[in-house]
């Protein structure tokens, strides 16, 4: 996986630093045609954050961390080789009949969350069906173990030496790790192109277009093809649907997983703050247009990115064929090789976003993920909880806020600089880091409307 260091995703660093030790940062790549750097690209940063726009780091050590972290909470139980054999559903329970080795059995179920994959026995059960487009693009990634002192950049090489009138995407993976992606042509057949003797020799091709001609050895291999795939509602009554069960997205700008974990933690604080009694019901209903939107958003943007690395038609393929030759004089075609890295949605008309305040002319929007900066001793991050906070930026917070996180802030700070921030401007930031609403001039009135329109109590 290759994560967005400032999404939802970055809850996970803030709370479980063993992912910030292992994680590779990067924000810098290079897209090259027939051997010829053709574009450079810096995604934005700053200083003032203490993460990188990007990290490299493999799903082994997600799903590794994340398992480490459910053995130490006593409220979360796993059970393995567990199968979903049934669904039923009636008013407010949902029963799962469940098979393993041993037993078959029944759990009766306030709420569900489906995260069982692309395959969903849950999504089958329930009659439905992922809905959009197929790509005809094919590509085998491979692991590779090498020793090598590449600078951790995501390099795209289109048409080159290795798989000609291809694409080769490359990315270094912590523990001396290098993701290779290539595609494969209309005329190579899927099962040749995975056997191991086909794999080797298309990855030894590849390592010679980037120069390397040490030693390497081969850790594991695959196959996908791009998707935009997802379901018309990520609700059905009690059971929400997460990650690939509601969702395919094509692999290019690192939409993936990312996008998985951020459906999780939406419709996990949802529920936590309804089962706790912090919010109505109807908070659960703002979870599928703010994911789904979410997606809609990635596929708009992986759309872009997915016919110009596999373009889907031999007129697509002139025409980006064109565009990547004229790059070799011109720099204004490399910018179409951008790959377009996944950027935080910005959940504008959610039903829980207050209307923004038109007299801000900068800082984050009501519904934009928060902006980091210095923050007390250390950074904004590492002071937000995992409630609501409310950063106040003057001398007297407004009282009786006790339930959420108040924080005090300087507006003549970097800060509040960034904050767009003067004497008595508030924001409301929600657990998932998303800015709920924002008040140039705190006014109680709307903000207790603000809160009424996010169903909290």
């Amino acid at each position: 996986m290759r994560p967005h260091g400032r999404d939802a995703l970055a809850s996970l660093y803030f709370e479980y630093p063993i992912f910030d030790d292992h994680a590779l940062p990067w924000d810098t790549g290079y897209s090259y045609y027939r051997g010829k750097k053709i574009l450079e690209f810096q995604m934005p940063d700053s200083a003032n954050e203490k993460f990188r726009p990007m990290y490299n780091l493999q799903q082994q050590y997600i799903e590794q961390f994340l398992y480490q972290c459910v053995e130490k909470n006593p409220f979360i139980e796993m059970r393995w080789r567990s199968e979903l054999m049934q669904i039923n559903k009636d008013t407010d329970t949902v029963h799962l009949d469940i098979k393993d080795p041993l037993r078959s059995y029944t759990i009766a179920c306030d709420w569900v969350v489906a995260a069982d994959g692309a395959r969903s026995t849950t999504r089958r059960l329930c009659g439905h069906r992922l809905n959009g487009e197929n790509y005809e693009g094919r590509y085998v990634i491979a692991d590779v173990q090498m020793d090598h002192d590449f600078l951790t950049i995501r390099r795209a090489l289109f048409d080159p030496k290795s798989r000609p009138g291809g694409t080769v995407l490359i990315h270094k993976q912590p523990h001396n790790i290098w993701r290779i992606d290539y595609q494969l042509g209309p005329e190579e057949n899927a099962q040749d192109a995975i056997a191991e003797t086909s794999v080797r020799q298309s990855v030894a091709a590849v390592l010679a277009d980037i120069g390397y001609a040490g030693t390497w050895d081969l850790e594991w291999w695959s196959i996908y093809s791009a998707n935009t795939l997802l379901l018309d509602d990520y609700r059905d009554g009690r059971i929400f649907f997460a990650g690939d069960s509601a969702h395919n997205v094509p692999i290019f700008g690192v939409r993936g997983l990312n996008n998985g974990i951020a459906d999780g933690f939406n419709i996990g604080w949802k529920l936590a703050y309804f089962l706790t009694d912090k919010a109505d019901i109807d908070i659960l209903d703002s979870y599928t247009p703010e994911r789904r939107g979410a997606t809609l958003d990635v596929f708009a943007n992986a759309t872009k990115s997915t016919r110009f690395m596999t373009p889907p038609t031999q007129g697509w393929q002139v025409m980006r064929d064109a565009a990547l030759s004229l790059a070799l004089t011109d720099t204004r075609f490399g910018k179409l090789a951008n790959p377009r890295q996944m950027t935080p949605y910005t959940y504008a008309q959610s039903p829980l976003t207050h209307k923004d305040d038109a007299t801000f002319t900068a800082g984050p929007k009501s519904g934009a993920v928060f902006l980091d900066a210095p923050y007390a001793d250390g950074y904004l991050c590492d002071a937000l909880s995992g409630s609501y906070s409310l950063i106040y930026f003057g001398q007297t917070p407004p009282d009786d806020q006790d339930w959420c996180n108040v924080l005090k802030a300087d507006p003549h700070s970097t800060l509040g600089d960034l904050y767009d921030a003067q004497n008595g401007t508030a924001y409301l930031i929600r657990p998932d880091l998303h800015i709920a609403g924002r008040w140039k001039h705190f006014d109680k009135t709307r903000f207790d409307a603000s809160l009424a329109k996010a169903a909290l109590r």
